[in-house]
C-alpha cells in the first residue's frame, strides 16, 4: 500500500514538510550530508536528530493517512502526528521522501529515513523487523468496485472463488497480502503503484475490484465523483488494523521517547484534534497495544 496535504494556516499544519525524492536522499546520504548514526549508538539517536534539525519519514501517498500537493508539502493523519511529537522532542523540522509500501521497511533499515509514518499496520511479521510505537491509526479494509456489484465481492475470499475476478491492491500492502492468502492466484492479484493508478484501472475494467482501508477508499472515491463506483466496508472476515511509527530496531530508545509523548497527548486530548478531524478514532488506538497487535514484546 502508498503519500499528503496542508498548508500553514489550517488546522493541521502549523509548518510546510519538504519531500525529497528517494535517488536525491541516496545522493546526500553518499555526500554525508545525511549520515545517520550508527547502530551502536541508539541511545544517541534522538541527539542526534536534534542535531541535525530534522527528522526523516518515510511516507505513502494515500490520503487520510498520509497525502502529498503538487507544491511538495505534506500532511496527513500519520506525518502530522509524528511532526507533533518530534516538536516536542526538540526536533524542529519533518522532511518526507516517498515510498511504496513493500519498500519501506527495507528503506529504513537502510537508513533513507529515520521513522516510517505512513499508516504501516502493524504484524507480527513487521514487528519482528522494526520497533514499533504504540499504536496511532487504526482502520478497516474496504473494496472499491463497479455499481451494484455485478459480481458480488464482499470477502478476499468471494474473489478467490470467482476465476474471473482481478483484485488491485498496493505492493507489498495489507490488502495484497490479504488477498493471497484468501487463495486468489497471484496472476489475479494486480499491483497498483499509487491510488489514482488503481481507480483508473477499475474505470476501465482492468481489475473488478480496488482494495484498500475504509477511509482511503472514502476519500479516493469522494474526490472521484463517479456514480458508476461504490464501496463495500468493511470486507467481510478482513481484520481491523492499526499502525504505529516504525523505527529501526537498534533504535528502540528514540521508540521509547516517542511513545512518552504520544501516551502524553493521547491523555491530554491533543492527539485527537489531530487524527479526528481526518476521520480516525482515538478511542480505537488508545483501547489497543502494540504488544497485542504484534502478538508479543516488540
Amino acid at each position: 500500500m502508498a503519500n499528503s496535504h496542508k498548508g500553514t494556516t489550517d488546522m493541521t499544519a502549523s509548518s510546510k514538510f519538504r519531500v525529497l525524492g528517494a535517488a536525491a536522499i541516496a545522493l546526500l546520504g553518499a555526500t554525508g550530508l545525511f549520515a545517520a548514526a550508527p547502530a551502536s549508538a541508539a541511545d544517541d539517536a534522538l541527539a542526534k536528530l536534534k542535531e541535525q534539525g530534522f527528522v526523516r519519514i518515510g511516507i505513502a501517498n494515500e490520503p487520510p493517512y498520509t497525502a502529498v500537493k503538487p507544491d511538495g508539502t505534506v500532511s496527513g493523519a500519520a506525518p502530522d502526528v509524528a511532526r507533533a511529537v518530534m516538536k516536542k522532542l526538540g526536533v524542529g523540522d519533518v522532511v518526507g521522501s516517498i515510498s511504496e509500501y513493500g519498500a519501506m521497511i527495507p528503506g529504513l533499515q537502510a537508513r533513507r529515513f529515520d521513522v516510517v509514518t505512513a499508516g504501516l499496520f502493524m504484524k507480527p511479521e513487521r514487528c519482528r523487523a522494526v520497533a514499533y510505537s504504540q499504536p496511532i491509526l487504526c482502520d478497516a479494509e474496504a473494496f472499491a468496485l463497479k455499481k451494484g456489484n455485478p459480481l458480488k465481492l464482499a470477502s478476499y475470499e468471494d474473489i478467490a472463488k470467482n476465476p474471473n475476478a482481478k483484485i488491485g491492491a498496493p505492493g507489498g500492502g495489507t490488502e495484497e497480502k490479504l488477498a493471497l492468502q484468501a487463495g486468489v492466484p497471484r496472476e489475479r492479484v494486480i499491483v497498483v503503484p499509487d491510488p489514482q493508478s488503481g481507480l483508473k484501472m477499475l474505470q476501465d475494467g482492468r481489475i473488478d475490484v480496488y482494495s484498500l482501508p475504509v477511509l482511503s477508499i472514502h476519500d479516493l472515491l469522494n474526490k472521484a465523483n463517479d456514480s458508476s463506483l461504490e464501496v463495500v466496508a468493511p470486507v467481510k472476515g478482513a481484520p481491523v488494523y492499526c499502525d504505529g511509527a516504525a523505527f529501526r530496531k537498534q533504535d528502540a530508545a528514540l521508540r521509547d521517547a516517542f511513545d512518552k509523548v504520544l501516551a502524553e497527548m493521547k491523555a491530554s486530548g491533543e492527539f485527537a484534534k489531530i487524527v479526528e478531524p481526518y476521520g480516525f478514532s482515538a478511542e480505537a488506538a488508545k483501547q489497543t497495544t502494540r504488544d497485542e497487535l504484534c502478538g508479543g514484546p516488540n
